[in-house]
C-alpha cells in the first residue's frame, strides 16, 4: 500500500491533492472542535495540517509516504509555517503515546481493510490522550459508483470505534477533489469547481 501511495505522489498530483485545506476541518476549527496538540493521519502533502498550524496550533502530520512528506516540509518551508512532519507508519504510533489532544483523518481509515482497522484503532487510540477528540473523513457508502476507495457505513464505523471510543456524531459531509481529476475518476463539474464526494465525518471521543 505504501508503494501505491508513494507513486501517486511521485507521478503528479493525486485527486484528493487539492492544493488547500478539505473546508470540513476549517470548519470544525472555526467551531473550536480541534484545539491543542493535533496529528494528521495520513496528512499526505500537508494541506489540512499547514492550516491548522497557521491558525497557531501545534500540529504534526504523519505519512507513510515519503514523497508526500518531502512536498509537505517543502510547502511549510516556503508558507513560513511552523509545523512537523514525519514519515510514520499510522497503523502503528507508538512513539507518540499520549501526546495529542485532537487528530484529524482526511481520507485515511477508508483505505485499510478489516484486518487492519483494528490495528489503526489501536495506534491512535495510544496516540491521543484521554478526553482528546478525533475527525475522521470517509467515503460514505451513500456515494454511488466503485472507483476510488472502499465506501464505509455508519455501521462499520460505529462497529470499529466501539471500544476505547464514544462516538459523538457522524454526519453527511463531503469531500471536494481536484476538478482537474474529474476525468479520471468519472466525475463531470461544468462549471471548473471542484467535484464534491459524498462522505462521512465521524466525531470521536478518545476514552
Amino acid at each position: 500500500m505504501v508503494n501505491r501511495f508513494q507513486s501517486a505522489y511521485l507521478e503528479g498530483s493525486p485527486p484528493w491533492d487539492i492544493g488547500r485545506p478539505q473546508s470540513v476541518f476549517v470548519t470544525l476549527f472555526g467551531e473550536g472542535a480541534i484545539r491543542g496538540r493535533v496529528v494528521d493521519v495520513g496528512c499526505g502533502t500537508g494541506e489540512n495540517a499547514l492550516y491548522l498550524a497557521a491558525q497557531g496550533l501545534d500540529v504534526t502530520g504523519v505519512d507513510a509516504a515519503p514523497a508526500a512528506i518531502e512536498r509537505a516540509h517543502r510547502k511549510a518551508e516556503e508558507r513560513g509555517v511552523n509545523a512537523r512532519f514525519e514519515v510514520a507508519d499510522v497503523l502503528d504510533l507508538h512513539a507518540f503515546a499520549d501526546s495529542f489532544d485532537s487528530g484529524i483523518d482526511s481520507g485515511c481509515f477508508h483505505v485499510f481493510d478489516d484486518a487492519a482497522r483494528p490495528r489503526y484503532v489501536r495506534s491512535l487510540h495510544g496516540a491521543l490522550r484521554p478526553g482528546a477528540r478525533l475527525f475522521i473523513m470517509t467515503f460514505s457508502d451513500r456515494l454511488p459508483g466503485t472507483w476510488g476507495p472502499r465506501r464505509v457505513s455508519q455501521a462499520e464505523l460505529r462497529n470499529a470505534f466501539s471500544d476505547g471510543w464514544q462516538v459523538d456524531a457522524i454526519e453527511p459531509a463531503r469531500f471536494d477533489l481536484d476538478p482537474s481529476a474529474r476525468s479520471r475518476v468519472g466525475l463531470d463539474v461544468a462549471d471548473g469547481s471542484l467535484a464534491p464526494i459524498e462522505a462521512w465525518l465521524t466525531r470521536l471521543t478518545r476514552v
